[in-house]
């Protein structure tokens, strides 16, 4: 499974990035997808995840200001990202792996508890 993000940056608080994900169509059409991020000292959460059915869950920081979607055509998962806080601040990681239905949570669809599969992780800065 090859996962390739792309899109992000810095921006001012307020602001808005987009972070796109390039997968195999077997990876997009089979699997739960999802965004994480990472800020230094703490641990790996989930932003916003997509079930193959369409069903979108997002963390309750970024609901609202979030959009996760997914583009049939290009097998490519988005993440548009308003309102930018600096404490969105951090690496992105985009991830795919089985989780069906309410599996996809962001509660449930851990590292922890499901295999997933990593993009390499790409960094966004917003300041203040």
């Amino acid at each position: 499974v090859k996962l390739v993000e792309s899109g992000g940056g810095s921006v001012q608080a307020g602001g808005s990035l987009r972070l796109s994900c390039a997968a195999s169509e077997y990876t997009y059409s089979s699997y739960c997808m999802g965004w994480f991020r990472q800020s230094p000292g703490k641990g790996r959460e989930g932003v916003a995840h997509i079930a193959t059915d369409g069903r979108t869950f997002y963390a309750d920081s970024v609901q609202g200001r979030f959009t996760i979607s997914k583009d049939n055509t290009k097998n490519t998962l988005y993440l548009q990202m308003n309102n930018l806080d600096p404490e969105d601040s951090g690496m992105y990681y985009c991830a795919a792996g089985p989780g069906a239905n309410d599996g996809c949570s962001i509660t449930r669809w851990v590292p922890r508890s499901v295999p997933l599969f990593w993009g390499q992780g790409i960094q966004v800065t917003v300041s203040s």
